[in-house]
Formats: C-alpha cells, structure tokens, sequence
C-alpha cells in the first residue's frame, strides 16, 4: 500500500517565520508576511498537486480564512489535489453540511475530504454562539456524523438527539464519491466518536510509542464497533540535504521566538480544555531546552502554535527513515506543513518523497500511466 501525504494551506497566512497562535490564540504578526491570497494558496496547491501530494488540510478557527470558502476559490486553480477542509459541527447544521459537502464533490470533481473537529476551546465557541461543554460538544458531534452519514447514503432521516434533532431530512443529490472523515481527539469520548464514524483518525505528532499506544485504543474500541479505521498522523518539517543544514534552520525559527510571544501563548495554550493540546505542552514543557524528543522529532514549533506543534527535522534519509518508522506502527497518512509552506513543499517533494519511491513506500497518484508497448510484427 502506498503512502498517502497531504500538504497544509495557510489560510492564516505564511512567512519564513513559525506563524503562532490557534486553539484559541491568536496568529502571530508573521502571519502577515504572506497575506492568505487566494493567488498565494493557488501556489502552495498546484506545488503539492505537481509533487504528489494528494490533498491539503486547511484549518479551522477565528485564526484563520474560513476553509469552505477558501478551498472552493483555490479548487478552480488545480485539477486534481483534494481539499481536506477543517469545519466545526456545531456551527451549522447536520443537513446543510452534508448538502454543501454533495455540491463540493459535484463541483470539483469529487475532490473534498473532511476533517471534523469538535472544538476544544469553550471561550471561543461561545464567540460563535455555541455554549455547550466540551463533553457535550463531543456528544453533539456523534449525533451530526450520524445524521450526515445517513444523507450521504441516501436515507430519509428523522432524529431527535440529544442536541441536534432533524425531521424529514434527505438530499436532493447524494455526493459521489462520499467525502472521508478525518477526525482526532485524546479524551474518551473523542475515540468513541472516530471509533464509530471517522475512516482516518489523525494525531498529532508525538513520540513513536505514544502514537502506537494511541493507535491501539482506536483500533480496539473501532472493533468493538465492527469496524476498521486508518491512521494518519499531522507534522511540520525541516528536510534540507544534511542534517546540519536541516537543524540551523530549526534553530534560526527558534532564535526567531520573541520571549514574550512564548510567554503569551503558552499562558494561552495552559487553559485549553483539549487533551491533545495538553500532551502536545508535555513534549516541550515551554522551556527551549532538549526540544528533540525522539530523533528527528523536535518540539520547537509548539512553543509559539497550538495545535500541531512538532516537526521532523534532519536530511532527507533520516526525515524518511522516521516516516517508515511511524509507518511500522501502522500510519498510512501523512498531513505535512513547514515554513514557509511553499518552499517546503518542494524541500520534502524533491528531496524525501523519491527516497520512500525508490523503497516502495510511496508512488506519485497523478503520474501517467504507462501505454502498453505495442508489438508489432517484423516484416522484411
């Protein structure tokens, strides 16, 4: 099986600094080095599209452009890359998102996957109106993956939740193909959701052994459910020819940390109510010392962003050698971004990307294939 990697859209904006902020901080003033233009992300799109990228991850949050919208306008400057898009179940209704999800996959070609985050800060859902609590959030989510699966499948759905009730509910046009849902979460309830509805569980990138004891949990409780689920799991990088080369960039994004921003967000991120930001903080402990925890995995980037905040750092054979070994453990997808995100791209595409194809590992899904040779008979 091939190895599946997305790329990431900064729709809150790029710069060859660490752009911070997110779960509930806001972005860093790099962010304004590279404005999120639709001209700027139709670059970043078309390079990960010619690399071999299959998709890009766009987040969600008051940090950033909004995804939906985004993603349609950058769509119609690429053929193929599909659009990962991050949107909140509670912030619109079960029925409508699966009928924007129906016209999405209509009018791209059916090239739209979602990633359906709960939300797990409730000081910045309530600036969206939404005033349940985290567990009750998860709960919710459960009930609109329900009533959306059942659109998509064509049924006429009537539910009356304990959150979210719809009556009569269908869609005109079912999408084709049906859009997959990634979904993470650390807390209980976040794996009985991905268990019963999520076709890849992401994770943030943690150390190999706390992803597989991860892993595991998600695979037993989606069992108990009869079913199967893939991992993927969400990184920065930093792969340059040499090590050497590779980490001095590492350390000029961390020289570039101003104490006081430090400060500021990780004051910001110590209130967040999300388990996986919580052991994202236990990587680093917001110090700058003994950032690499694992070889080639280095805390740094969660310092000044919440969020994803590791990143592979080394040459491209070890950057490759880590890939195979969270692969080992059962990862089938890697979501990817680095800074800034164009220029990465081409780093990780040109240089670690024909390592993993020349192993086997991975192979470019939108190469040609091949004609079969014709053979033609000799004739003197």
């Amino acid at each position: 099986m091939s190895l599946t990697f997305h790329w990431f859209l900064p729709t809150n904006g790029d710069s060859r600094h660490v752009v911070g902020g997110g779960h509930g901080t806001p972005a860093t003033a790099s962010g304004r080095d590279r404005p999120p233009t639709v001209a700027y992300l139709s670059q970043i799109a078309r390079a990960a599209e010619d690399l071999g990228f299959v998709g890009a991850l766009t987040p969600t949050g008051a940090w950033c452009e909004d995804a939906w919208l985004t993603t349609a306008m950058v769509s119609q400057n690429t053929e193929r890359l599909k659009f990962l898009v991050a949107f909140r179940p509670g912030f619109l209704s079960p029925t409508l998102a699966a009928q924007m999800a129906s016209t999405f996959q209509r009018q791209t070609g059916g090239r739209l996957l979602l990633n359906v985050v709960t939300g797990g800060e409730s000081h910045e859902q309530r600036a969206y109106g939404d005033f349940l609590d985290k567990d009750a959030r998860y709960r919710r989510t459960g009930e609109f993956l329900q009533i959306v699966r059942d659109l998509w499948d064509g049924k006429t759905v009537d539910l009356a939740g304990e959150h979210l009730q719809v009556e009569d509910a269908r869609l005109a046009r079912v999408p084709d193909p049906v859009p997959e849902v990634y979904f993470g979460g650390s807390s209980p309830l976040a794996g009985e959701v991905a268990a019963r509805h999520a076709d890849v569980y992401l994770t943030w990138g943690e150390p190999p052994a706390q992803v597989a004891e991860k892993i595991a949990w998600i695979r037993g409780l989606a069992a108990k459910e009869g079913r199967t689920v893939r991992f993927g799991i969400r990184l920065h990088v930093i792969t340059r020819d040499t090590s050497e080369q590779a980490w001095d960039e590492a350390h000029k994004l961390l020289d570039g940390f101003d104490p006081a921003t430090v400060k500021s967000v990780q004051a910001g991120l110590a209130r967040s109510e999300s388990e996986g930001q919580q052991r994202m903080l236990a990587l680093h402990g917001g110090s700058r010392d003994e950032l690499e925890i694992h070889p080639n995995l280095w805390a740094g980037i969660g310092l000044v962003r919440g969020g994803a905040g590791t990143a592979l750092v080394g040459s491209h054979d070890e950057v490759a050698e880590r890939i195979e070994e969270y692969h080992a453990l059962g990862i089938d997808e890697f979501v990817l971004s680095g800074y800034p995100h164009l220029e990465e791209a081409y780093w990780f595409g040109e240089g670690v990307l024909p390592r993993l194809a020349a192993q086997g590992l991975w192979q470019h899904p939108f190469a040609p294939t091949p004609a079969p040779s014709l053979q033609v008979p000799f004739t003197s």
